[in-house]
């Protein structure tokens, strides 16, 4: 069952099969939260809105025509789900613990070059929170998500060509409040 098609998927949950949402939620998930969390930086609103955005598209399983990737489908209901996050909560950026991000480094470095790299972490993930939601949101697709320009594309409804432009900018405005920060 591993082998069918997200979209194939999808269209047999919209048929009644909504025990296969499952596969869909093994493949997705991490994704998705990976995705709310660097939006929002709140580890347990982003874990909310994961299952959020799984029960919308159970909820509104008849709206997915097949003929789309599902991918952009799910991602277009994560960012109605994020949108209305932010109206409910009015305002777009949390607190994070810089320690969460720390959980990738590995033992064998220094110290002082753990030290160095929190703390550019830190930075780094600081200058993310003062990025307009339209470029931290292509960033997180296309740097931390790995995302193809025409994916994302799809998912923001937008050009393959607007999405290169977007997330130039976004890495020009990044750099800019970066070093803005470092002085």
């Amino acid at each position: 069952m591993n082998t069918l098609s997200d979209n194939a998927i999808m269209l047999r949950v919209k048929t009644g099969e909504l025990e296969k949402m499952g596969l869909l939620f093994e493949r997705y998930h991490r994704a998705l939260y990976g995705f709310l969390f660097h939006m929002t930086y709140n580890r347990e609103g982003s874990e909310d809105m994961v299952q959020t955005v799984f029960y919308k598209m159970l909820k509104y399983r008849n709206s997915f025509t097949g003929e789309g990737e599902f991918m952009a489908w799910m991602y277009q209901i994560a960012r109605n789900v994020l949108k209305d996050s932010y109206k409910k909560k009015s305002q777009n950026v949390s607190h994070y613990d810089v320690a969460d991000f720390a959980d990738g480094i590995a033992g064998g470095i220094t110290a002082d070059e753990q030290f160095e790299l929190k703390q550019t972490r830190t930075e780094l993930h600081g200058a993310m929170k003062n990025l307009s939601n339209d470029h931290r949101e292509v960033l997180i697709m296309s740097r931390l998500q790995e995302l193809k320009y025409q994916e994302i594309a799809q998912i923001l409804q937008i050009t393959e060509g607007a999405v290169k432009v977007r997330a130039h900018w976004a890495m020009q405005e990044l750099k800019q409040v970066y070093l803005k920060r470092k002085c």
